[in-house]
């Protein structure tokens, strides 16, 4: 159950507030997408900390394969 589950080929909008910080869910399992809700326990993933470094709109993977995590890169397109 180690595999990462697609939430969405595309990615998430979200707004971030500078200095805050966000735990964005790398397994794909999370009922609140883009972010994590303890749903990975048990799969050996685990969520990632990002903490913003400006206020404003980002855009969080939704396909968990970006190779810039939490930001989304594009390879959901290749998906």
């Amino acid at each position: 159950m180690s595999d990462r589950v697609i939430a969405q080929k595309a990615p998430f909008k979200v707004e971030l507030v500078a200095g805050e910080t966000y735990w964005w869910c790398a397994c794909g399992r999370s009922a609140k997408q883009p972010f994590c809700d303890g749903s990975h326990k048990g799969t050996g993933l685990a969520p990632m900390k990002h903490v913003a470094q400006a206020s404003g709109p980002a855009f969080f993977c939704g396909c968990k394969h970006t190779q810039r995590p939490p930001l989304c890169d594009g390879t959901h397109k290749s998906l």
